[in-house]
């Protein structure tokens, strides 16, 4: 085992037993005080985020990946301000969720606990070392960040200034720590961290959580990739729709919430797909459509299957003309990577039933995609979306952060 990797697991135990005895008040004083040296030394942070940008570019990294690593005065004042909200929730730990009487007159309760000592492996967005931290220190769990190279300075730079913030206020900055070495091999000595590490998170690509679910001995929580869709049905408002397509697939297509294929029901198709060509006319969307849908767009390639499983991350959408509302959930439930699904109707019924039967983290009616984020559901931010089943699913906010602990009351009892 590297000693790096060792030597940051012991620490990192020390420091969850620490923290997971701070009191929120205090954790939310200095919550807040990570979030205004953010802002103090955002020139500090763009510094580094422009050596990262310049490795980039010179790495031949797309313009979507970058927009993903891009840091700007904008992009860190809202990565203070999420720090800041999650200073404003309600803490979880110590909350007793329920308690009753058993009829040996014990009282039990069930109370939220720390998980302990959580690992994140992520890749190119340096937004996710605050969210991710501040997460974590408020839920009690210390943490061992392990970014990519992509933004190696700015990720180095965010901790530093957080861990600095743990020192002025006293605190032990193993609460927070930084993997400073972004080779393959740190990263599968992380997932077998197995005397250290309570559950680690991975938050990227394909590739990186299937090696992770692949290599990994320590317990995983699944963030999942965003192969997601919008089925604009016939009962659809077309100008609704069209809005709603543009914003999931090209506001920001390099994030995980954006849309990859569009499904449109044959009735409205020869008029809606024209309409949504010529809106998306001012964006660099390149359009893949299935044989029917190339009948009613001027400049579209043909798709092939290969399109329909791809997590493109960039402006590409695939398109494709179905017959029916079962057609598209089956569509739907065959390639979709189970983050986020979408249907842009006026029937009740049909918008109840794709929301019953599409197996997805997060289902909308009549909305964009693009919700799907710690921030826009109320969580202040986000360790990332879990597309598994246990224990987590959707956006993961503060308490899918935490355990539970049964407590118990008794009286001098002893069974019979």
């Amino acid at each position: 085992m590297n000693n790096l990797m060792n030597v940051l697991g012991k620490q990192s135990k020390e420091a969850a037993r620490q923290l997971s005895q701070l009191e929120t008040a205090q954790k939310n004083r200095c919550l807040m005080q990570m979030a205004a040296d953010l802002e103090n030394n955002t020139q500090s942070i763009l510094t580094a985020n422009q050596q990262d940008l310049k490795q980039a570019r010179k790495n031949g990294v797309t313009d979507p990946l970058i927009d993903r690593l891009r840091l700007t005065d904008i992009r860190i004042q809202e990565m203070a301000d999420g720090i800041r909200q999650v200073a404003a929730l309600p803490d979880p730990i110590g909350v007793v969720e329920k308690m009753w009487r058993t009829e040996d007159q014990l009282m039990i309760g069930q109370q939220r606990v720390p998980l302990g000592v959580v690992g994140i492996i992520f890749e190119s967005r340096p937004n996710v070392t605050t969210d991710a931290a501040s997460l974590c220190f408020k839920s009690g769990n210390a943490v061992i960040l392990r970014g990519g190279k992509e933004a190696f300075y700015s990720n180095q730079m965010l901790v530093e200034l957080m861990q600095q913030t743990l020192r002025n206020n006293q605190l032990n900055t193993a609460m927070i720590q930084f993997v400073n070495d972004t080779s393959r091999d740190t990263a599968n000595e992380m997932m077998r961290l197995n005397d250290y590490l309570d559950v680690l998170i991975p938050r990227g690509g394909a590739g990186l959580i299937q090696q992770v679910k692949m290599n990994a001995t320590v317990p995983v929580i699944e963030t999942g990739t965003g192969n997601n869709h919008v089925y604009v049905d016939q009962a659809a408002q077309l100008d609704m729709a069209n809005d709603i397509v543009i914003n999931a697939k090209a506001q920001r297509p390099s994030v995980c919430n954006a849309i990859e294929t569009l499904l449109v029901h044959e009735d409205i198709a020869p008029e809606f797909l024209p309409l949504l060509e010529e809106s998306l006319a001012s964006y660099p969307v390149a359009l893949r459509a299935d044989s029917k849908a190339l009948t009613y767009l001027k400049k579209a390639g043909l798709a092939v299957e290969e399109d329909w499983k791809t997590e493109f991350l960039d402006y590409i959408l695939a398109i494709k003309v179905v017959a029916s509302l079962d057609e598209a959930i089956e569509h739907v439930n065959r390639y979709s990577s189970k983050h986020s699904e979408s249907i842009v109707t006026d029937s009740y019924q049909n918008g109840q039933r794709f929301l019953k039967e599409v197996d997805a983290a997060a289902v909308y009616i009549n909305a964009s995609t693009r919700f799907t984020d710690g921030v826009k559901f109320g969580f202040g931010a986000e360790i990332g979306i879990s597309t598994q089943k246990l224990h987590a699913r959707g956006p993961m906010g503060l308490e899918h952060l935490t355990s539970s602990k049964y407590i118990i009351y008794g009286d001098g009892q002893i069974r019979e």
